[in-house]
């Protein structure tokens, strides 16, 4: 009696081995020096099978783009311990945006290095998840002016200028926290006390940062240059 004829893998499964090899290829090598063949040797499948599958170079990346961005939102927005004080809400978050980005240094590499760097269309996908992020942050921050009494004292546009600049440093801080982890160097920089911060570490750092700075504006507490 002949073997058994092995299962066909199902087209949703193999698209998404070509797109995790994918993220890795243009996170490592760059969009530009990255190769279809490279990513197809590394999903396991023929070079016309992916083109098949996922047309053109740019569509791949503009996929992957889109896959990562929606994934990284996700996380955030599942971590949010919804019923807890404002920045309760704002620390859950940014723990699993920094558990996320450090689980997924590629798919971070891809957006927030790859992505802005090749320009249009590729930036403008990469906005879309950063504007969305940066709401949610905004309307934490104006929820907490509102508690704090001084909503009218916090225009609307500071409270927008605090949230993207909240986000900024989060971005900032994701990519020193994993500084070498794309590249395959993770090892000789562990998690924990004397390596790479954790989640919940880069998180409280940010929170002392920033939200102390926050109370304090909250409180009528205002830096001034003395002109």
């Amino acid at each position: 009696m002949g073997a058994a004829k092995s299962k066909r893998v199902p087209r949703a499964i193999r698209e998404q081995q070509m797109m995790d090899a994918a993220v890795r290829t243009f996170a490592r090598r760059g969009y530009r020096a990255a190769s279809m063949d490279e990513i197809a040797e590394l999903a396991g499948v023929s070079k016309p099978l992916v083109y098949l599958y996922l047309n053109s170079k740019e569509d791949l990346f503009s996929a992957v783009i889109r896959r990562e961005s929606a994934a990284l939102v996700a996380a955030v927005t599942a971590a949010v311990e919804a019923e807890a004080a404002v920045d309760r809400q704002l620390w859950s978050g940014l723990t699993g945006f920094f558990a996320h980005t450090a689980e997924h240094p590629d798919g971070w590499a891809v957006l927030h290095q790859q992505a802005r760097a090749q320009g249009e269309p590729f930036a403008a996908e990469v906005a879309a998840m950063r504007a969305e992020i940066v709401r949610f942050v905004t309307g934490l921050i104006a929820v907490a002016a509102k508690e704090a009494g001084c909503a009218g004292e916090l225009a609307d546009r500071e409270v927008a200028g605090l949230a993207h600049a909240l986000v900024g440093a989060a971005e900032s801080l994701a990519d020193w926290a994993n500084a070498g982890t794309a590249d395959g160097t993770s090892a000789s920089r562990p998690s924990g006390e004397h390596g790479r911060p954790t989640a919940r570490e880069a998180a409280a750092t940010l929170m002392n940062f920033a939200w102390a700075g926050l109370d304090r504006l909250m409180d009528g507490e205002r830096w001034s240059a003395g002109d």
